[in-house]
C-alpha cells in the first residue's frame, strides 16, 4: 500500500509544481506528477477530481492566485484546463524600496533556504514535470529552513514523524532515580522557549504527552511499526497551544538587577508586578536551571518550591567551585 502523504504536504508540493512552469499544468498532468496526488493513483478517480478540487480552493482562500487556462483558440473551453500561479503575482512591486538595515535582516533570513532544501517529493515532482517535456522556467526556493538541533534525537524523530512509525527512547523526568522506556507515535516537534519537545501519543499510557529532547537518555530507536499519518494533522498546533496553556497556568514572581542580562532575557517574556516582574513557564526545573545561572541578578520572591529549586543549584555549583579550588 503506498504511504499517505499528509495534506499539508501535498498542498506545499502543488504549490512548487504550479510555480514551476509559466504555461500551467493539465489536471492530469498533476494527478500523475505531484506526490500527494500519484500515490493515490490506483484510487477512484472522481475521488481524485474531488480532492484536487478542495486542494485548489483551500489555496485559493489562502490567498494564493492559482490561475485557469483555457484552449488557446476557445479561452472559454475548460476540458483540457491548464492550471498556474503566476510569478508576477508574487513579484514585490517596482516602488518597494528597503533600508540598508532592512536588507541585512532579509538576507540573513535568505541565508537559511536553498534549493537543496526542498523535500525530496517536491524534487521528484519537478523533475517528473521536466519529463514532461516542460520547461522549469528558474530555480525554485526551498520551504524548509535549515534547522540546527543539539539534541541528538531531533533528526531520528524529524524522520520518523515524516514516515509515521513509532520510536522507543528511555525518558529521564526530574526527581526520577533512572530512566523509563517509551513507546510513542510521534506527531510533531515543536520549539518553545528555546527548547525542542516532541509532542505524540505514548503507546502504554494510551494518551498524548509531550517530552523535553535533552530528557531523552541514550540513543533513540526508530522501529517499523507505523501509525496512521492522520494522527499527524494539526499536532503541531495542539502540542503549541498545550505548552501556552502550562506557561499561563503558572507564573514566577522575580526581582531583577536593572541592566543585567537577567533584565533583558527575562524581560522579553515576562509582564510586570507590583514587586518585580512575572515570568511564566512550563517546566519548573528547566527555568531553575535558567534563573540560576544569572546568579546574583535575580531573586525568586515565589512560588517557594522554585526558589528551594534555584538555592539547590547555586549551592552545588559553589561547591564544585569549592572542590575545583581546592585540587588545583
Amino acid at each position: 500500500m503506498a504511504e499517505r502523504i499528509p495534506a499539508e504536504e501535498r498542498l506545499t508540493n502543488l504549490v512548487v509544481a504550479l510555480m514551476a512552469t509559466e504555461i500551467g499544468l493539465t489536471k492530469q498532468q498533476i494527478l500523475a506528477s505531484v506526490s500527494g496526488y500519484r500515490q493515490r493513483a490506483e484510487g477512484r478517480a472522481d475521488a481524485l477530481d474531488k480532492m484536487f478540487e478542495r486542494d485548489k480552493d483551500e489555496l485559493r482562500a489562502l490567498g494564493i492566485p492559482i490561475e485557469t487556462l483555457g484552449d488557446h483558440a476557445d479561452p472559454n473551453d475548460l476540458r483540457e484546463a491548464r492550471y498556474r500561479i503566476p510569478k508576477a503575482e508574487y513579484d514585490l512591486p517596482v516602488d518597494i524600496e528597503f533600508t540598508p538595515a532592512e536588507l541585512a535582516v532579509l538576507r540573513l533570513a535568505g541565508s537559511v533556504w536553498s534549493e537543496e532544501s526542498l523535500s525530496a517529493d517536491a524534487q521528484a515532482g519537478v523533475r517528473k514535470i521536466r519529463a514532461l517535456g516542460i520547461d522549469v522556467d528558474e530555480p525554485i526556493i526551498g520551504f524548509a529552513p535549515r534547522i540546527t538541533a543539539r539534541d541528538a534525537a531531533f533528526a531520528p524523530l524529524q524522520g520518523a514523524i515524516e514516515r509515521s512509525v513509532v520510536v522507543v527512547f528511555d525518558y529521564l523526568k526530574p526527581g526520577e532515580q533512572a530512566p523509563r522506556r517509551r513507546r510513542v507515535q510521534p506527531l510533531a516537534l515543536v520549539e518553545y522557549e528555546a527548547r525542542w519537545h516532541v509532542f505524540g501519543r505514548d503507546v502504554d499510557a494510551e494518551g498524548d504527552r509531550m517530552f523535553l529532547l535533552t530528557r531523552i537518555v541514550g540513543d533513540l530507536k526508530v522501529t517499523s511499526d507505523a501509525f496512521p499519518s492522520e494522527l499527524r494533522e494539526g499536532a503541531g498546533e495542539r502540542a503549541l497551544a498545550s505548552l501556552e496553556a502550562v506557561a499561563a497556568a503558572h507564573s514566577a514572581l522575580l526581582e531583577i538587577t536593572p541592566g543585567t542580562e537577567a533584565a533583558l532575557r527575562l524581560g522579553r517574556r515576562a509582564e510586570p508586578a507590583l514587586q518585580g516582574i512575572r515570568v511564566p513557564y512550563v517546566d519548573l526545573h528547566i527555568l531553575a536551571d535558567e534563573l540560576a545561572s544569572y546568579g546574583p541578578e535575580v531573586r525568586v520572591v515565589e512560588p517557594a518550591v522554585l526558589r528551594d529549586a534555584v538555592i539547590v543549584r547555586l549551592r552545588a555549583a559553589a561547591a564544585a567551585h569549592s572542590d575545583a579550588k581546592d585540587e588545583a
